[in-house]
């Protein structure tokens, strides 16, 4: 069965269909079977795990997981070895659930136990870590049960699989995770700290896989604030690292993986972001992750020609192939494992495959790419106007809007994101190539993850310099925003209310009665009693907006007037930050510059004791705020300026302001002085 099976996906499939997996698993189980039986049989599951996904599915479905943890408890080392391999493959594969490995309590700290018998059960359950920690839940299992003393010795180990499965479990548990990363800042192995062991690591004479491992590691312990972004083992040596892995030289994967590591250890300093841009002529160097063929044609059409002319050659992706007659053999010491060897059939990929996998890395590296531009060009003008001055940039971006691939799209619109915060791109490149459009095209139908990075930039498409934003509004925006405002999720409902915002200031009255028309007043009200504060304070920024201009004003509080005040109200009552108050008490000021709708405030007595109030605030902003209502009322050059000063005079507000008048602060007191100078004009 063991060399039928071996490198034949088909005759894999036809012993599982005999029904082979469930008497294999109960002579495995069975104590009377003998222990060479048995090691034979967990040899045999474990090809028949590295065939296809369906056949890892059988063996799941015949639960064959917990017969192996049950091997786990024998004393034979060998046949150990042989349960924790097979636990290996079958836990490396995609269709299994990692939550099979925290089931019982019992197995994790075995485990750990374990990890003194031998290189390769150290390899293996290494191995098995690193794949089953997906989740912070499963990073504090790990780390509570010693984890980090009981594997950082294996940093050293004679064997290199060792060494690398172990930097590779560091990598998983370091990622986004204080905890772990400072914990792994002290950890002393034979006498090295582990992020100078890490950096040793990072030489160039070290295997390319272990370098990029151990920048890995150094990234996410950085961004997991346990190394600062300004310590040289990241600028010297991280940094550099994860550049020279982005370079053309190197295979499809590491420059993938170079690039989205790079990415995610730059993303929030600008000091790294400045640096990288500078190194190894880094933005012209990602040119070429978009020269790779991007579309079926092209690549068959390059196959065809590469054929042509080395027709005798095979594939050089073949190279990256698990071997599984030495995995194999690693258990066997009769002839029968030489013979498997030698005879072993392996199941080349077909044309099919081949081309799904180029399809795969065109995809993964044009990803990268915008990953990288969009974290370089993050926080720096000049690093932008880099980006979009390299060869073909936005069309590139334009392009990746609407490729098939999901993580490409929401890759290409990340960069395009970054770049938009750029006042002089938004005036010119963005107009060029018109990106407003794909942009718009993208936002009618994408999951959620795109959506909302869509409508980020779409935010900042519609700023007032911005000459995009007459030819959105045209484009029947209004409509798409105000149905972002009904999203469950929270950042696309801010992301709506944020775009209108930016619409509305310095509007006409059309766009505005369109705004308020096309949201609502009932969804309007609804998000000023949003449970989002976010969502809150950009409401209360499109109501500022909107309610800018005297004719606006009054048009809008003629119609809307009592809803609006009942929510000012409700919002100066509530259990609101420092913030939203400051923001709500700001309408109430540009209500106070209306012509007519300053009647609203001056019939209001909870209103005006509310503003009585806030002059009268501990709170610096509170009072300004407030302070800007009462100019507004008080301002003797406008009719009815005399009823609204004595009204005003009564509830006491002359004498807070007499008081104001003497403050510490400059600004306050200037506003006091000339609100008061309003009575004596």
């Amino acid at each position: 069965m063991k060399n039928a099976v071996i490198g034949n996906n088909k005759q894999k499939a036809n012993l599982i269909v005999l029904g082979a997996v469930p008497r294999l698993l109960y002579l495995l189980q069975q104590e009377t079977s003998g222990l060479e039986m048995r090691t034979e049989c967990v040899v045999v599951l474990g090809s028949l795990s590295m065939g296809t996904e369906n056949n890892v599915k059988s063996l799941l479905d015949c639960r064959i997981i917990p017969a192996l943890l049950q091997g786990l408890l024998a004393a034979d080392i060998r046949f150990i070895e042989a349960c924790l391999r097979c636990l290996r493959t079958i836990f490396t594969s995609p269709v299994t659930p990692v939550e099979l490995l925290y089931t019982d309590a019992v197995v994790i700290p075995h485990l750990m136990m374990l990890l003194s018998r031998s290189l390769r059960s150290q390899e293996y359950i290494c191995q098995i870590f690193a794949h089953c920690c997906k989740a912070p839940d499963h990073q504090t299992i790990l780390f509570n049960h010693g984890v980090v003393q009981n594997i950082a010795h294996l940093l050293t180990s004679v064997s290199y699989k060792v060494r690398m499965q172990a930097l590779k479990c560091f990598s998983v548990l370091a990622f986004d995770n204080p905890q772990v990363s400072m914990t792994l800042v002290n950890v002393l192995v034979c006498g090295e700290l582990l992020p100078q062991i890490f950096v040793k690591m990072l030489q160039r004479d070290k295997p390319i896989e272990m370098q990029l491992t151990a920048a890995k590691c150094l990234t996410y312990m950085c961004r997991a604030g346990s190394i600062r972004t300004d310590d040289n083992c990241i600028v010297l040596k991280t940094l550099p690292c994860l550049v020279r892995m982005c370079n053309k030289e190197r295979l499809l994967e590491e420059r993938v993986e170079g690039a989205e590591t790079l990415a995610y250890l730059i993303e929030p300093d600008v000091e790294l972001q400045r640096i990288a841009s500078i190194t190894d002529h880094l933005i012209s160097m990602l040119a070429d992750y978009f020269k790779y063929p991007s579309s079926v044609s092209a690549i068959t059409d390059i196959k065809r020609h590469h054929e042509t002319e080395q027709s005798d050659t095979e594939d050089a992706d073949s190279r990256g192939a698990i071997d599984e007659s030495q995995c194999t053999a690693a258990f066997l010491t009769f002839p029968l494992s030489q013979m498997t060897q030698q005879t072993q059939l392996v199941s080349t990929p077909t044309s099919e495959e081949k081309l799904d996998h180029d399809l795969k890395h065109a995809h993964e590296l044009r990803q990268a790419a915008f990953k990288l531009y969009a974290s370089l060009g993050a926080n720096d003008e000049d690093i932008r106007k880099k980006i979009i001055e390299a060869e073909h940039m936005m069309d590139r971006i334009v392009n990746g809007l609407s490729e098939t691939s999901v993580k490409v799209r929401l890759a290409a619109v990340r960069c395009l994101h970054s770049l938009s915060r750029s006042v002089q791109q938004l005036r010119t490149s963005f107009q060029d190539h018109a990106v407003w459009k794909p942009l718009m095209k993208v936002l009618q139908n994408a999951p959620d993850d795109i959506l909302v990075v869509a409508s980020s930039t779409l935010c900042n498409l519609l700023l007032e310099f911005s000459p995009s934003k007459e030819p959105i509004l045209e484009s029947g925006a209004i409509e798409l925003l105000c149905s972002l405002t009904l999203s469950e999720n929270p950042a696309l409902r801010v992301n709506g209310i944020w775009a209108l915002m930016n619409m509305a200031f310095q509007a006409d009255q059309k766009i505005k009665s369109d705004i308020l028309r096309g949201l609502s007043t009932e969804q309007l009200f609804r998000l000023l009693s949003d449970s989002d504060v976010n969502v809150l304070m950009k409401t209360l920024g499109l109501l500022r907006n909107l309610l800018s201009t005297r004719p606006h004003i009054d048009q809008i509080m003629s119609t809307h007037g009592k809803q609006i005040m009942q929510a000012v109200t409700f919002i100066l009552e509530g259990e609101h930050n420092i913030e939203v108050k400051e923001q709500t008490l700001c309408i109430l000021a540009n209500i106070a510059d209306g012509t007519t709708a300053k009647d609203l405030i001056m019939t209001n007595d909870d209103i005006l004791q509310k503003i009585k109030y806030y002059v009268g605030h501990s709170n610096l902003k509170l009072q300004l705020a407030a302070m800007f209502c009462i100019a507004n009322l008080t301002w003797n050059e406008e009719e009815g300026s005399q009823e609204r000063q004595d009204k005003l005079r009564e509830i006491g507000i002359v004498d807070i302001l007499h008081k104001l008048s003497q403050s510490t602060d400059p600004n306050l007191c200037d506003k006091a002085k000339t609100a008061l100078q309003q009575y004596f004009a």
